[in-house]
């Protein structure tokens, strides 16, 4: 089936696992099919009066030896199908989480937190338990019954079996019914939690704003309308389930009713024996079960269905990383060359780079500067590869960055974003988060670069000391700096730093400036600021404006030009005039 495409390599290993807990189920079944036999005989020797001490010792040694057999195979299922399926729901959350992180950037801005959040619990444990619980109640419902019923026939009645049964076939009327209904409301379950998942993780990611601005009324409001939203989908579910199940345990009654009556009538008439109409009774009493169990396991596949549907979708997305690309070298210092590169995002009309060029020698650093939204980070993105762009108009090292793998391009370049994200981890961890080892002596050089080392040796426990959850118990500067040396720490190639000094003074940014001017023969520099005093020693700047690169030269030849970038450093000059001054 296509639904079970990427379980497939799963399946496969374990196969051997559900085959013998499927024998060992089917035993069991069996097994449980002699008792009846046993206490109908014993019945009938002593209404003839027949039974004798070594019958009903023989008896008990029977029920004895079959109460064994149940037990160990009801054991024995257990540890196979049921650690089956937990070995599923553990190895399909490890794909699931692994294939997550090879998606690509824009996969993330179309799709929620909370959604994905979803899938990896709710979804996957849906999963688990159509091929745990939902293949026992399967296979112990269908030859349960099936065993029951041709045992009736033949050791009992054809007739009074028949009769019994005649109500069965609104079972499988039922079941149609309310099938497609469990299903649809099923998959709204799903979509409500994934609403609420989103919006509970974005409320504590905003607490801060949140308690800045006084919601926290309004925000209890709109979580509780969804909230309200995810209790009546369920509600819808659970009404389903409770009108079904009940119907289903009403038909089984109406058996068992049928069989006391019909079969009471044949007894008298002795057309049966009194043994054999108990052997019948316990037969329709154990045919209540698998009758139940169709219920339970339809909608138990029917969940299963749906969900892995659901993670389907996310296994279906390609992935951002092709193993059959190119390894970049970077055995020396890679020149940057754009050529002619417009882009745009997905989904949007007005490009965000239009015709950008220019070249990067290797060693050389390139400062980048303009008003909000001229597309600087947009670059710094594709640099890399967090959106695609067409061949041709980017190389680095004098390779098509389209036939660069990913992950060798990224390993080669430390990158600081606008968003300091920190991780709730120690702060060692977090400086070395790109080698594959934390080490202190590498963290400790990395701050020292970053002007960090003295703060965050005045933490209780230095470098060992554990963040809050995105480092929020760091001040801003301290959190660009923490970034800073993250990147520094991997000894990239290629930096990257997005308006990383926003955030730090004018004598802390002149001390980096300083320790980055040490590392430009073996690194090339990409900088883009907002601060003229960032860039001024750059070897090359560009001022982007809506995209396109409106100036560009050294910091000399740009004033000389007393175009925009010369405007934007008058200014500047003004404000810190204007600063000294109050």
């Amino acid at each position: 089936m296509q639904i079970l495409t990427h379980l497939k390599p799963f399946l496969k290993k374990h196969m051997k696992y559900y085959a013998f807990g499927i024998f060992l189920l089917i035993a069991v079944d069996v097994l449980q099919m002699l008792p009846p036999i046993i206490i109908g005989n014993f019945t009938d020797m002593l209404t003839a009066r027949t039974l004798k001490t070594p019958d009903t010792i023989r008896t008990i040694f029977y029920i004895i030896i079959v109460a064994i057999g149940v037990a160990l195979g009801r054991f024995g299922w257990r540890m196979t199908i049921i650690k089956s399926s937990k070995t599923l729901e553990y190895w399909l959350r490890n794909r699931v989480f692994a294939h997550l992180e090879t998606l690509p950037l824009s996969y993330y801005n179309t799709h929620k937190t909370g959604d994905l959040m979803a899938h990896a619990t709710n979804d996957i444990n849906a999963v688990r338990m159509s091929f745990g619980p939902g293949i026992i109640m399967f296979i112990d419902a269908f030859f349960m019954s099936t065993l029951t019923i041709c045992l009736m026939m033949i050791k009992v009645n054809l007739k009074l079996t028949l009769v019994a049964l005649a109500p069965l076939p609104l079972v499988a009327f039922f079941i149609i019914t309310f099938g497609k209904l469990i299903r649809q409301r099923f998959k709204r379950v799903q979509e409500a939690f994934s609403d609420l998942s989103d919006n509970v993780q974005e409320t504590f990611s905003g607490m801060r704003v949140i308690k800045s601005f006084v919601r926290e009324q309004s925000t209890q409001a709109h979580f509780n309308l969804i909230n309200e939203e995810n209790f009546a989908v369920n509600m819808k579910l659970a009404k389903i389930s409770g009108l079904m199940h009940p119907l289903l345990g009403f038909i089984t009654m109406l058996s068992t009713l049928i069989a006391l009556v019909y079969g009471g009538y044949l007894v008298i008439y002795d057309t049966i024996t009194v043994g054999a109409f108990v052997t019948f009774f316990m037969y329709v009493g154990m045919l209540s079960w698998p009758m139940m169990a169709i219920g339970f396991v339809y909608n138990t596949m029917q969940r299963g269905q749906v969900s892995l549907q659901r993670i389907n979708a996310i296994l279906d997305e390609p992935s951002a990383f092709d193993d059959d690309r190119n390894d970049l070298d970077f055995s020396g210092t890679p020149a940057i060359q754009f050529k002619n590169l417009t882009f745009q995002y997905p989904g949007q009309i007005i490009p965000a780079l239009k015709d950008i060029t220019f070249d990067l020698e290797a060693g050389k650093t390139l400062a980048i500067v303009g008003k909000t939204g001229s597309g600087k980070t947009t670059l710094m993105n594709l640099l890399l590869r967090l959106y695609e762009v067409d061949p041709g108009h980017l190389f680095i090292g004098g390779d098509d960055i389209t036939d660069i793998e990913p992950k060798s391009l990224r390993h080669a370049i430390g990158y600081v974003p606008q968003d300091n994200f920190l991780f709730s981890k120690e702060i060692v961890y977090n400086i070395c988060f790109g080698l594959d080892t934390p080490d202190l002596d590498t963290s400790v050089e990395a701050a020292k670069r970053a002007q960090i080392h003295d703060e965050i040796i005045s933490f209780k426990d230095s470098y060992q000391s554990e963040l809050g959850e995105r480092g929020v118990n760091m001040s801003g500067g301290q959190k660009q700096r923490t970034s800073i040396a993250r990147a520094l720490a991997k000894q990239p190639k290629i930096l990257c730093l997005d308006d990383a000094l926003s955030a730090v003074d004018t004598k802390t940014e002149e001390a980096f400036l300083k320790e980055l001017a040490k590392l430009r023969e073996k690194t090339t520099t990409l900088i883009v600021s907002h601060r003229v005093s960032t860039v001024k020693d750059a070897d090359q700047i560009l001022y982007l404006e809506q995209g396109e690169i409106l100036e560009r030269g050294t910091h000399q030849s740009l004033l000389s030009q007393k175009g925009a970038y010369y405007e934007l450093y008058q200014k500047q000059l003004l404000e810190e005039k204007i600063t000294k001054e109050s």
